[in-house]
């Protein structure tokens, strides 16, 4: 829940009025680009702390610096295997846990 106006407002009815119900085409498309653009952010502040610029992470994943910006811009969304390839030119790992529960 955010604050407007001194009010608070639930986000899931927001985006349900805006969006409409998780599970609708229009939601998906949201949530798909929602995904993307929150993806192209976590890379972002990654390359940046690794002091990287967009063309020397491009050319260590044999790609452009177009296609960084493309995707820190969330206009795409990588692949699972480009992620993995960008993660370890930054110098990262990911580690897959299981959910508890």
């Amino acid at each position: 829940m955010t604050t407007k106006d001194n009010m608070l407002t639930d986000v899931s009815a927001e985006l349900e009025k805006e969006f409409g119900m998780p599970g609708t085409s229009k939601r998906e498309q949201f949530d798909e680009e929602a995904y993307a653009f929150y993806t192209g952010q976590i890379l972002l502040q990654a390359r940046k702390e690794a002091k990287m610029t967009q063309s020397e992470l491009a050319k260590r994943i044999n790609s452009t610096k177009s296609y960084i910006s493309r995707i820190e811009n969330g206009a795409i969304d990588p692949s699972a295997g480009t992620f993995y390839r960008i993660m370890n030119a930054l110098g990262m790992k990911i580690e897959i846990v299981k959910p508890i529960g």
